[in-house]
């Protein structure tokens, strides 16, 4: 018999439901290329809606929406300013050297808060020796679990504005940010010229995400994706998942935050382990061990009994909780961990 595990590496790892695999075998397809696949264009007129912009485009992936969002906003040699612990920063392998041409300018957040004051003052003035800023780049919800409230986000879209730099959101989770915030996610993408969001982290789809803003930035971005390689063809099959997971699975996600709570109070009563609670805004658990031993072991131990981790990052370990993972798996994980410990 198979063995089933409990994956907590990310919430990418959440597969289609029935609903989406059925929605995906029925679909309507054309060439995307064309703009003549239907399911895709309601899948984009969908996605605008519900982040309040104008249009949308269907993207492979997140860092491919992220990318796209800076090599249409910008031109070479410009420079765009982002959190030093950004997903554009740390985790897309240098692309916007590569696609963009644009030199990053990193502020460094709190926990993932930008400081306005900071950011205007990394807003090149004119002169003949700097390069033009042109792109403020946010996160929300941040990969570091914490969320931007909207009164920093407003201040910072007034003071862009003001200079006229544009702003593009890392809103790959901002339904997990809308759920912690207690908002609709129109409201978070009302403070940003555009959004990109994933479609296949919590929200279940097998592939893609979206990027939004207004009619001509998407059209500019569409030939932008054909340029990155990006026309997808008959890429409804794969949108129709997508329908779905807005359709229904956005609702779901506080049910995520509601578990990763329990798993952040059942991990910190063992004493063994220091949850970090200041960053407990959405599905994610950072903790370290204040024990030392070989991390092999422990993911070898943890694997060996079900369950799937990613090793820690600078000592620190991020369990993510996601639709199929239930409240009683959560369970059966901090046991196993305790089942290590005992070990020490």
């Amino acid at each position: 018999m198979k063995m089933r595990y409990i994956d907590i590496r990310s919430d990418t790892v959440t597969l289609p439901t029935q609903k989406m695999r059925e929605a995906m075998y029925k679909a309507e397809v054309g060439d995307d290329v064309y703009e003549d696949d239907p399911t895709v264009r309601k899948l984009e007129k969908l996605a605008a809606e519900k982040v309040g912009k104008e249009a949308a485009l269907f993207v492979p992936s997140g860092t491919f929406g992220n990318e796209l969002a800076l090599f249409t906003h910008t031109k070479r040699g410009d420079e765009v300013i982002v959190d030093r612990n950004s997903h554009i920063v740390l985790h897309e392998v240098g692309a916007s050297a590569v696609i963009a041409g644009v030199q990053l300018r990193e502020y460094i957040s709190q926990n993932g808060i930008p400081d306005v004051d900071e950011i205007n003052s990394l807003i090149r003035d004119e002169d003949i020796h700097y390069p033009p800023t042109t792109l403020i780049c946010l996160e929300n919800a941040h990969g570091i679990g914490t969320v931007v409230n909207l009164e920093i986000m407003k201040k910072i879209e007034e003071l862009a504005h003001s200079k006229g730099v544009k702003i593009h959101l890392d809103g790959a989770r901002i339904f997990n940010a809308a759920c912690a915030l207690g908002v609709d996610a129109k409201e978070i993408a009302s403070h940003v010229d555009s959004v990109m969001f994933c479609l296949s982290k919590g929200l279940a789809a097998p592939v893609g995400s979206i990027l939004a803003g207004t009619k001509e930035f998407i059209s500019k971005a569409r030939k932008g994706r054909k340029l990155m390689g990006g026309g997808m063809r008959q890429v409804g099959f794969l949108a129709a998942a997508g329908i779905v997971a807005l359709e229904e699975m956005v609702d779901r996600l506080c049910e995520d935050h509601e578990n990763a709570d329990f798993l952040a109070k059942s991990l910190d009563e063992i004493d063994e382990i220091e949850v970090q609670k200041d960053r407990r805004d959405i599905n994610m658990v950072f903790f370290r061990f204040l024990v030392k031993f070989d991390d092999k072991k422990f993911a070898s131990h943890m694997l060996e009994n079900g369950v799937k981790i990613n090793p820690p990052e600078g000592g620190e370990y991020r369990f993510v909780t996601n639709k199929d993972v239930s409240r009683q798996d959560l369970e059966k994980v901090v046991e196993i961990v305790r089942k290590f410990l005992k070990k020490f």
